[in-house]
């Protein structure tokens, strides 16, 4: 079978990234200098993200009501355009943790340990939908759509969880920018 010998290569370049992106992000977040080659002021970054993710939200939300009413080619168009909005994102918050430092949260209260429990799950969830996505786009895009089915009703509500909470991140955050 075809997608074996694709697998072969497909599967450990997916399984590497999956490890490398979230490990080159956590070390970006803790560099002891900033190099801000682009000269983007630090509140930038944050509402491009925030825009970022809101876009991929509704391109999933789009995406996954044409899957439920067999429009398998809108479907995959609409996921297509939110996997590479997700990889801008990815390229963008890169170079942001490169050139600015990270802004503490300034508020109290409940709304803080609310700001933090999304911020927590973000992270994590960010980490996981690495592998989620990359693998239910690979079986989606090889044909091997039992396989595809499988991942993806993992892969939705996660990877939309993260986006939406991307930009509940970035109004938390917006006044201390």
């Amino acid at each position: 079978m075809a997608s074996t010998k694709i697998d072969k290569i497909a599967v450990p370049t997916i399984i590497t990234l999956s490890i490398v992106v979230p490990v080159l992000v956590l070390i970006l977040i803790y560099l002891p200098e900033r190099y801000n080659f682009l000269g983007v002021q630090a509140g930038t970054f944050p509402l491009f993200h925030a825009v970022l993710n809101g876009s991929t939200a509704l391109l999933l939300i789009a995406g996954y009501y044409c899957m439920s009413i067999k429009e398998y080619k809108w479907h995959r168009n609409f996921m297509i355009t939110a996997f590479a909005l997700s990889s801008v994102f990815l390229i963008s918050y890169v170079i942001s943790k490169i050139s600015n430092a990270p802004v503490p949260y300034g508020g109290e209260g409940f709304v803080k340990y609310l700001y933090f429990f999304i911020l927590i799950t973000h992270i994590v969830l960010s980490a996981i939908i690495v592998p989620l996505v990359l693998f239910t786009m690979y079986r989606g895009l090889t044909g091997q759509y039992d396989k595809h089915v499988k991942i993806a009703r993992w892969t939705f509500p996660i990877w939309l969880y993260v986006a939406v909470t991307g930009v509940l991140v970035y109004v938390f955050m917006f006044p201390y920018y």
